[in-house]
Parts: C-alpha cells; structure tokens; sequence
C-alpha cells in the first residue's frame, strides 16, 4: 500500500524541484524562463501517476477509469457540474473582490483601470484609449476560455492530486480527512515557487507556508467535485478556470494603492472565508455518500 504512494511523491515532487532548479540557481521569479518552468511543473503529478501505473500493471483502460479520466457513471451529472463549475469559479473570485472592496480591504479603480494600465506599462504594451473595453474582453476571454486554454496543464496536476490521490487518502483515512491531507500535500508541492515569493510577494519565503491554506480549502471544493462525478474533468475545469481568472480579478485595483493579494481575491482571506463556507455547504448537505476505489 505505501509503495505506490512512495512512488507518486518521490516522482512528482523530486521532479517539480528539477524543473525549477533554474529559477533558484538564477533570477528567481524575475527569472524569463518562470512562465515555462511554472507550466512544467504542473505536469509533473502526472509523471507521479504513470510511475506508479508502471507498477501496478493494470489494464490502461481499468487504470482510466479508476483514476478520473472517464466522466464516471452518472455523465448527466458530471455534464451538469461542469458547466457550473465553469461559471461558478469565476463568480467566486469575482464575489471576492467585491467582498474584499465592500470590507475596506482594497480599492477598486473601475473608472480608470489604473492597475491594468500599470501592468501592460510593466510588459511593455502600450494601453489603449478604450481600455474598459479591454479590461472586459480580457475578462470575458477568462471565463469563457480560460478553462479550455488551461485544460492541458490543468489535467497535468488534477490528474495526480484529485485523478489519483485524493481517492487513496480517502480510502484510508475517511472524507473530511483525505481531501484536508491532499490539498496539504497539493500546497506544499509548490514549494519550489512559493519559497521564492510566488503568488504573495509581501510574505516572501512565507508564502509557502500560508499557500497550503488555500490549497486545503479550494481542494475540498474540487476534490468534492471529484468524488460526486467519479470524474477528474470538473476539477480540471475548476483550476484552469481560477488560473484564468484569479490574475484579472485582482488587476481592477487601484494602482495608488495595490491589493494586497494576503488579504483580498479568492487567494487571500477574504476568498478563504467564501471557499471555507462554500466547501462546508457541499460537504453537509450535497455529501459523497461513496467515495471511489483507490487505484
């Protein structure tokens, strides 16, 4: 039982340090080969997962099946929590920001978009007049596309972390328990960014540490939707979606006076208090009655 566990850790997080060897023996998170190094990285789970395929020897299809890639017995379901996950992440990280301005915590610059123009200033692009206009078609790309454009590196972790995981911690260690120790685990694998500031740069190498907070509370979300369909796809299309969206959400501040990304958006403290709500709701009144084998 331990060994192919063994085998899924050793791979997926030797392999993620190796892939972001470069960053640390450069530039860091200034580094130009973040974007890519940061995109390898998240297929690494799935490297965890054919390791331990290879050992197994189960018939590809049976494997497939057992680890997510179907869309399970019940695919009206799975069909229906697709496309409300689809429109629900982004409501989230939308709500977020609202919240987050209701509380005080941030300033919104809806008028001017100071912040976007800030950051396409910081890439080199020069703003356009229209740039509502931008900021809305960039916003609308994120949720429509988002999912699909992120569909590949998406699956590239979900199919590691909710594909195979996340039903084996359940297995031996019940619910609440196996989904809480997956999205710990799933946080402290991006340690090889994070120790270097990545997603909160205030925090520094903090970061790290406070990331598997959100991890914890988002994964019960995706791994429900995991364990209700039988199906990894709606917990693909949840983090590409939140890797859509999450980025723009945060770009309507004021660039006087930036969000601070400990405390606001779906990533900060105000999202954990949605997502610890929402997780809580599907958990007591939309429960996983069986969760799938363990492959």
């Amino acid at each position: 039982m331990k060994r192919p566990l063994l085998i899924f850790i050793v791979l997926a997080f030797g392999l993620s340090w190796a892939v972001a060897l470069p960053l640390w023996l450069g530039d860091g998170l200034a580094s130009p080969q973040l974007a890519w190094v940061a995109t390898l990285m998240m297929f690494t789970p799935t490297a965890g997962v054919l390791g331990v395929w290879a050992v197994s020897r189960t018939p590809f299809r049976e494997w497939a099946r057992q680890t997510g890639l179907t869309f399970g017995d019940r695919k009206k379901r799975t069909a229906v929590l697709l496309v409300v996950t689809w429109l629900g992440v982004p409501l989230l990280a939308f709500l977020a920001m609202g919240l987050s301005a209701a509380a005080g915590l941030v300033s919104l610059d809806l008028d001017q978009l100071s912040l976007l123009r800030s950051a396409l200033r910081a890439q080199g692009v020069q703003a356009p007049a229209d740039l509502g206009t931008v900021a809305v078609l960039q916003i609308v790309v994120a949720v429509v596309a988002g999912p699909v454009l992120n569909a590949i590196p998406a699956l590239g972790e979900e199919w590691g972390w909710r594909g195979w995981l996340l039903p084996r911690l359940v297995s031996s260690n019940g619910m609440l328990a196996g989904l809480v120790f997956t999205g710990a685990i799933w946080g402290v694998w991006h340690a090889p960014l994070t120790l270097l500031g990545y997603n909160y740069p205030r925090l520094g190498s903090w970061s790290a540490l406070f990331f598997i907070g959100f991890c914890v509370l988002f994964g019960v979300l995706i791994g429900w939707l995991r364990l209700r369909t039988g199906s990894v796809w709606p917990s693909v299309v949840a983090h590409g979606s939140l890797n859509a969206v999450a980025p723009p959400a945060l770009l309507l501040g004021d660039a006087a006076a930036p969000p601070n990304e400990v405390l606001v958006g779906v990533t900060g403290l105000v999202g954990w208090g949605l997502l610890a709500l929402a997780g809580a709701a599907l958990l007591r009144f939309s429960p996983v009655r069986r969760a799938q084998p363990a492959a």
